[in-house]
């Protein structure tokens, strides 16, 4: 069997292209100021390879690590190492985005949880909103409200869940109580559909 190595290169941040609509800023924060602590910057960037498809009209699209993608722009960094994933530049648009919805490599969902078209995607990392629920879901994982999962956009998929279930103001205004909700509501029965459940386990 042949195993091929990944193609590396690096972009220029600017010039990467989401394939999400939101991330978590505080989420984004918190990686910021990891950023900040690395001592050997270079090293870091050379181990965090940003997972990329080559689109047509010779873009990149990010179909991973939007939130670090993100950080790093808001630390002023302009250039980050990528890895090509798929070349998908011979497609048309409406082939290109079918090919990526069906792979699970895009999520055009907004702050609300409703699906947006392809148009509505950010035309840069900066231009990514911000969604409290992303932010929630993903200190819940770390909490160990649920487990890692390879379920692609899993941590959305639990804030689309906390959105239905806690409010919006409480995230926002008392994040650490809202944590609390969500640990509860994390550990019941009512989300063990979710990717990465660790809930009780039921008594034989």
């Amino acid at each position: 069997m042949i195993v091929r190595e990944p193609h590396l290169e690096t972009a220029k941040v600017r010039s990467l292209l989401p394939t999400q609509i939101t991330v978590g800023l505080r989420e984004v924060h918190e990686k910021r100021k990891h950023w900040r602590a690395q001592r050997h910057k270079l090293k870091f960037l050379s181990h965090h390879l940003v997972p990329v498809i080559h689109g047509p009209k010779d873009h990149y699209y990010i179909i991973d690590h939007h939130h670090l993608v993100r950080a790093l722009h808001d630390e002023g960094v302009t250039e980050v190492a990528i890895t090509v994933v798929a070349d998908l530049r011979a497609l048309d648009k409406d082939t290109f985005w079918s090919y990526l919805d069906h792979h699970a490599w895009m999520h055009p969902y907004d702050e609300k949880g409703r699906r947006k078209n392809p148009a509505s995607l950010p035309r840069s990392v900066a231009e990514l909103i911000d969604d409290p629920f992303r932010s929630l879901a993903g200190q819940l994982r770390l909490i160990g409200g649920f487990a890692k999962d390879t379920v692609p956009f899993s941590e959305f998929l639990w804030a689309d869940f906390l959105r239905r279930r806690i409010k919006k103001s409480l995230v926002v205004e008392r994040f650490n109580k809202a944590l609390d909700e969500a640990l509860v509501l994390a550990k019941s029965e009512v989300a063990n559909y979710l990717p990465g459940w660790c809930g009780p386990v039921p008594r034989s």
